[in-house]
């Protein structure tokens, strides 16, 4: 997961924030908040030149759970694909209850499914596509 956080591409964010039909206005101030970092290269004591990044979201920055939320729009859509294909079978408590596949808080995830290797294999694919 730290992998999709960290490479993430802001083209990426800002593409998933009008397709999930936020305003010009407040994808143009998210964009401004993620895209004003840099960081200085010092050598020798001296600041030599900046390094400006285009990918990835700040571990510890307040936005970043949040954008990461939209990122889990993708794999929530993934882990539905695979239980709809029959490939991944989630977890239900008992008889008539919904069947759980996933929770996600903030940057954590929880992932449910039957222990075998069909299932495994399945989200073992859907994390590869989803990095």
């Amino acid at each position: 997961m730290s992998k999709a956080f960290d490479g993430v591409e802001w083209k990426f964010i800002e593409s998933k924030m009008k397709e999930l039909g936020f305003s010009s206005r407040w994808i143009s101030l998210i964009m401004r908040c993620i895209s004003s970092v840099s960081y200085p290269v010092i050598i020798n004591g001296e600041v030599c030149s900046n390094i400006i990044p285009t990918t990835g979201l700040r571990q510890g920055d307040p936005l970043s759970p949040f954008l990461f939320h939209i990122f889990d729009e993708d794999l929530t859509s993934l882990i539905q694909d695979g239980q709809k294909r029959g490939n991944i079978l989630g977890f239900q408590c008992n008889r008539g209850r919904p069947v759980i596949t996933h929770l996600f808080f903030a940057d954590d995830s929880l992932i449910f499914t039957k222990a075998n290797e069909k299932n495994c294999v399945a989200i073992i694919n859907i994390l590869a596509d989803y990095g």
